[in-house]
């Protein structure tokens, strides 16, 4: 039984020399969270040797969510990009079992009718790597287009993005503000389609106000930690400022309802006493 949690990112300016030494980075992030959402991939594919160095970087338990590059699934609409996807799939190899799954994040304006480019997609993926879908359409969220949807992923993982806690009241921060402008408002979400689903979940700038609107979350884990599912949980904030330590609470107070959960490893210490919130 275990809970992968962690951030959009495990490098952050705020982070240096707060919560995590100089030094580092990947190494650092590691010892205070089991997972990460691997944003970068999403721009450029890396290079196998970049790749090889988050592995070493990283423990035998930790696990990345790697986001397919733009050019498959933003500007190729994921069509005619075999070749773009095997020099992906071929660099990202040596992260091994590290790799937790491949995040197929679609545009905004990919809507229930395109259904049939995603079911050809998924179908000609190979069968060696588990796949997570995220689709921010709000017509997919109800009735038919939902029903068809989950059909069409087979054995994906649909991947909420929720938000709602963000846009429940006026934002009080400019990270907020800018958050306002930018991420999607999608209608909430909570059911598992494997046994391995995964969350992204957006608070506020106020650990109180993300701690509150978390709870469902912390629900909806431990139910599915008893049916014998796996899930991963990545914590957002619209700063991002208090985001591991945020991530190791939403870890505790699953574990506080499901003791027998593996613990987080204990961060790696720093030379000056830590300062949180």
């Amino acid at each position: 039984m275990r809970l992968h949690v962690g951030c959009a990112q495990w490098t952050h300016k705020a982070w240096q020399g707060r919560i995590m030494p100089d030094g580092d980075k990947l190494r650092s992030y590691a010892s205070w969270c089991n997972a990460v959402e691997g944003n970068t991939t999403f721009y450029a594919t890396p290079g196998r040797d970049t790749v090889a160095s988050w592995a070493e970087q990283t423990g035998a338990g930790f696990r990345f969510v790697v986001k397919l590059p733009r050019t498959i699934t933003h500007d190729r609409r994921l069509q005619h990009a075999e070749g773009e996807l095997r020099a992906f799939l071929r660099a990202i190899e040596p992260l091994g079992p590290r790799l937790h799954a491949l995040w197929i994040q679609l545009p905004a304006s990919f809507a229930p009718g395109d259904l049939p480019v995603l079911d050809r997609f998924l179908r000609g993926l190979p069968a060696d790597h588990r796949y997570a879908v995220e689709v921010r359409d709000p017509a997919f969220f109800d009735g038919q287009p939902e029903r068809d949807l989950e059909r069409t992923l087979g054995g994906a993982e649909w991947v909420p993005f929720d938000t709602t806690e963000l846009f429940r009241t006026p934002p009080t921060s400019d990270a907020e503000r800018d958050a306002w402008t930018k991420k999607p408002r999608t209608p909430l979400r909570t059911r598992a389609l494997t046994a391995g689903p995964i969350v992204r979940y957006l608070g506020r700038d106020d650990p109180a106000r993300t701690e509150q609107g978390w709870r469902r979350w912390v629900d909806a884990v431990e139910a599915w930690l008893r049916e014998g599912r796996s899930p991963t949980v990545f914590i957002h904030t619209p700063d991002n400022v208090d985001a591991p330590a945020l991530a190791r609470r939403f870890h505790e107070a699953v574990r506080k309802r499901v003791p027998q959960l593996e613990p987080l490893p204990d961060p790696e210490p720093m030379d000056e006493p830590l300062t949180l919130f």
